[in-house]
């Protein structure tokens, strides 16, 4: 604005915190926590925390300053949490400690609900409304563990996102990959979501959900199959995978082990849709072709995309669905909480 437009000199005024896009998104991973919600530009703004922590002494504080890291205190001991945990547990020779284990809060993990409760705060920041909706991811129960609900899971991510001054929406994880990812499909798609600790999977027709569940397999099940099979460790392997692995053409002992636990991963999911999109068949029919949406950060190994379609070819002439296209989420560490986003902004529609 130039000096005749504004002859007062009167600076423009910044745009309040309540006119911006509300709603936010809230993926809740065992290996990552990631928020999504609009920018005064309107274009989605994500934030990242990993969902690990470590605890150390408090003589530990002068070197934490020295390095820059930021900490929490407690009581006789110092917390550091997300990526600065896992680097300093390297440096000193410990493995970070994850709340979160399986899909699932991990049950003996005694700073597990405190250390959630840090993490979803750093993400999530302030509300930009009172009560503010915040929808965020909750895993189907798994199939493969009858033992295990979620029940408990959800209630504590419900009180933390509250205290941080949201209204709390739990949301299915899979079902937000199919609102993230298949807007030109009428909201309809089967959508995989290859986690560190479970597998989620749904399938749904213009937003109508028919089906579904998670399997207690994923990255994690991955890396110490693979681990156990070869005498190795869940750290080495993870390494291993990080550092840079082709699927499709693995080189050496650590490497093939890993490809085939990806292998029998993939074949389980999709053994796992057919058996159970046959037991809904007669109730739930599909009036076209719908395509499979795979996210997650399981999905991030190389040639993972070739890998899948591959073992997904051999199955497809008995496969009950019919698949328009296998495709990548568009970012596959986000589209959860990109779906998520979708329904929170949903909220204000009307506004």
């Amino acid at each position: 604005m130039s000096d005749a437009e504004n002859p007062e000199g009167v600076k423009p005024k910044s745009r309040k915190k309540t006119d911006l896009p509300k709603g936010v998104g809230l993926d809740i991973g065992t290996m990552n926590i990631v928020s999504a919600r609009r920018g005064a530009g309107g274009g989605v703004e994500s934030k990242r925390v990993r969902d690990a922590f470590l605890d150390l002494p408090p003589d530990s504080k002068k070197m934490l300053k020295l390095s820059g890291v930021s900490y929490v205190e407690r009581a006789d001991e110092l917390i550091i949490i997300g990526d600065p945990a896992l680097e300093t547990a390297n440096i000193f020779g410990r493995e970070a400690r994850r709340p979160l284990q399986a899909g699932l809060i991990a049950a003996g993990e005694g700073d597990a609900l405190d250390v959630l409760g840090l993490l979803i705060k750093n993400v999530l920041g302030e509300p930009r409304i009172k009560n503010e909706a915040c929808y965020f991811s909750v895993p189907a129960a798994p199939i493969d563990q009858p033992d295990k609900d979620v029940i408990y899971h959800q209630g504590v991510f419900e009180r933390i996102v509250k205290e941080c001054g949201y209204e709390p929406y739990a949301s299915n994880e899979a079902m937000a990959i199919i609102y993230a990812e298949t807007a030109s499909e009428g909201f309809s798609g089967v959508g995989i979501s290859f986690g560190s600790g479970m597998t989620n999977i749904a399938l749904a027709v213009n937003t109508i959900e028919g089906l579904s569940f998670s399997v207690a397999r994923g990255g994690d099940w991955i890396d110490g199959g693979a681990a156990r099979s070869i005498g190795s460790t869940q750290a080495r392997i993870c390494s291993i995978k990080e550092q840079g692995i082709d699927l499709n053409s693995p080189v050496g002992r650590e490497q093939e082990a890993v490809a085939f636990y990806y292998k029998n991963l993939i074949e389980y999911a999709l053994d796992q849709i057919a058996l159970r999109f046959k037991q809904i068949e007669g109730q739930f029919a599909l009036p076209r072709p719908i395509p499979i949406v795979v996210s997650g950060g399981t999905s991030l190994a190389g040639g993972f995309m070739e890998f899948f379609e591959k073992v997904f070819e051999k199955k497809r002439k008995k496969f009950p669905i019919d698949v328009s296209e296998i495709r990548h989420a568009s970012e596959p560490l986000n589209a959860v909480a990109y779906g998520m986003l979708v329904q929170a902004m949903q909220e204000y529609e009307d506004e």
